[in-house]
């Protein structure tokens, strides 16, 4: 008898519809809540503190910086914590951490912290509250793509990590739209409380409804001994640190977007506009282009993508310089996230390539560093680029022939090391 055109679609899908555990959806629904949570804070960020908190420009761009950068540096540590209390354990504490920490953030100026401003500074204070968020990202990560891995059956594993994926990037979009609501509605402090009201809620679903995934013969996690010996060995292959420090400073430029592409549109382009709303644009380009972009792209190098993803990041803010208007800021971050797509998963790709048997998951920690760089500088950088052009000489186009010189400059001194020592980095790690 002839199967009927539509069997394997069925099978596939009764196939998915088995094959993952209940861990598995709970952690990726909490997951995406909390990538709202933290793109609603950062979205409102840096006019939060420039705006309420009354921090000078250079100073609520550091700030910012601080936030973002912080997230991704504990991220390498993340996993072995995670592996050791268990990630059930993991993610309750994280989203309790979470929650108390944006609370905190959208109480700075409230009256009941009044007795700890009078005796600390208030740029101190600010510092340590947005440390604290960083503490529960850097678990809520790895037990979310653990859980991915724990409870989905191999035949769609990879289905898995789409769906983890994919759900990051709607809650990357949804966001800024909740901030853009909130915001429109009531104060800006009640962003980071709506913000904290999401992963608190998720502290109690993972309570009732999360179960510890088994292990499936799983390699044991090397503990935080064994994981700082493994980091020093990745630190003394010069190449590969070499390239990392690179391409920080595509990050550098991407973060732009949210650390003073926010302060330039409310100060020299229309005070009037929803800033918030505007940063949704960049999350549903990945969700809609992602897939048809890679499959153009499929048969260029994973280096050669990277390059190309850096140079149209770069050049994706020249557009502000000759348009300096709102439509010109959407159009821009629209290419900022065409470059993300390009150079992305072909980031990872080659990263995972290139580390020696054993160190997989040490080398993919260490693919988190240039975006914990680049954040640091970014808030600093964009900071002093929006005082020197903005305040001091009036040129604020000058920000973006600034960030567009670095972006190109990384793309060729990418360019430089993919001719010169990517060949011997590949193969010394064969």
């Amino acid at each position: 008898m002839t199967p009927s055109p539509d069997q394997p679609i069925r099978q596939r899908l009764r196939e998915i519809k088995i094959g993952f555990e209940r861990p598995f959806w709970v952690a990726n629904v909490t997951e995406l809540f909390e990538r709202l949570s933290y793109y609603a804070a950062f979205a409102s960020l840096a006019r939060y503190l420039h705006e309420t908190l009354m921090f000078p420009v250079q100073q609520a761009s550091s700030l910012a910086g601080l936030f973002g950068g912080l997230v991704w540096f504990l991220a390498a540590f993340g996993g072995t914590v995670a592996d050791r209390l268990g990630f059930r354990r993991a993610l309750s504490v994280a989203y309790f951490i979470l929650s108390c920490s944006y609370f905190l953030l959208g109480s700075l100026g409230a009256s009941w912290l009044g007795p700890i401003r009078e005796h600390m500074p208030l740029v101190a204070l600010v510092t340590v509250v947005l440390m604290l968020p960083a503490l529960g990202i850097a678990l809520v990560k790895p037990a979310v793509v653990g859980t991915t891995a724990r409870a989905s059956r191999e035949n769609v594993r990879s289905i898995g990590y789409s769906i983890y994926y994919t759900l990051v990037n709607i809650g990357g979009a949804a966001g800024p739209y909740v901030a853009s609501w909130v915001h429109q509605r009531m104060s800006v402090e009640n962003v980071f409380r709506v913000a904290a009201l999401s992963v608190f809620l998720m502290f109690f679903a993972v309570l009732l409804f999360f179960r510890e995934p088994k292990r499936c013969g799983e390699m044991q996690t090397p503990n935080l001994g064994e994981a700082l010996r493994n980091f020093g060995k990745v630190i003394s292959n010069p190449r590969f640190m070499l390239f990392l420090l690179i391409f920080s400073g595509y990050w550098i430029v991407y973060w732009q977007e949210f650390i003073i592409l926010p302060l330039y549109v409310h100060d020299y382009v229309n005070p009037r506009t929803d800033t918030e709303l505007m940063l949704i644009t960049g999350p549903l380009v990945v969700i809609a282009f992602t897939v048809a972009i890679n499959l153009v792209l499929q048969k260029m190098a994973a280096f050669r993508a990277i390059i190309l993803g850096t140079l149209i990041t770069a050049l994706a803010w020249i557009v502000l310089v000759i348009f300096p208007s709102v439509p010109g800021a959407y159009l821009t971050l629209v290419i900022v996230a065409l470059g993300e797509i390009t150079q992305s998963p072909r980031y990872y790709e080659y990263i995972s390539r290139l580390a020696p048997p054993g160190q997989q998951g040490t080398y993919m920690g260490f693919a988190f560093l240039p975006i914990g760089i680049g954040s640091f500088v970014a808030g600093i950088f964009g900071g002093k680029l929006m005082h020197h052009f903005g305040e001091v000489t009036h040129q604020p186009q000058g920000i973006w022939w600034t960030v567009t010189g670095v972006g190109v400059a990384t793309a060729l001194l990418l360019w430089i090391y993919e001719k010169t020592i990517a060949p011997a980095a590949a193969s010394a790690s064969t």
